[in-house]
């Protein structure tokens, strides 16, 4: 079993797919409206109806454009964690530069008090990210 986050966009799915893959590497995939007949609306055939990024540090983000005749919000009331250990260090600093460029750190990245390092930021998607570096010894 698996779980994999499912963010929904209002018309910019695809720039936030390749903003994605410019983060965490990997590859993509996208199904647009017209490929499915799911809306009549001429402005949005090219949408992104689902895309799919699969990136070799192992995570998969499913994204879409919410049509307009759906309410959307920015956002939502979720957030994404993502762990690594301090052999992965490297990494996982530069994920959290990425989505700290052009969002906004809302917990820099520094020690946590139950160890490792740990922070929060909300990138220029408005998606929440927790970030956790641990101790190679520790469960993440």
């Amino acid at each position: 079993m698996k779980s994999n986050p499912y963010l929904s966009f209002r018309d910019n799915a695809r720039e936030a797919l390749g903003y994605y893959q410019s983060v965490f590497g990997g590859t993509t995939a996208i199904n647009t409206f017209a490929e499915f007949n799911a809306s009549e609306e001429p402005d949005e055939q090219d949408l992104v109806m689902h895309g799919q990024l699969d990136s070799p540090a192992g995570i998969t983000l499913m994204l879409s454009d919410t049509p307009k005749s759906m309410e959307y919000t920015p956002g939502g009331s979720m957030s994404i964690s993502i762990g690594g250990y301090l052999s992965e260090k490297a990494e996982m600093e530069g994920f959290w530069e990425k989505l700290c460029d052009g969002g906004t750190a809302i917990m820099p990245l520094e020690t946590a008090e139950w160890g490792g390092l740990f922070g929060m930021v909300i990138d220029r998607y408005s998606v929440t990210w927790m970030v956790s570096i641990s101790d190679d010894n520790e469960t993440r």
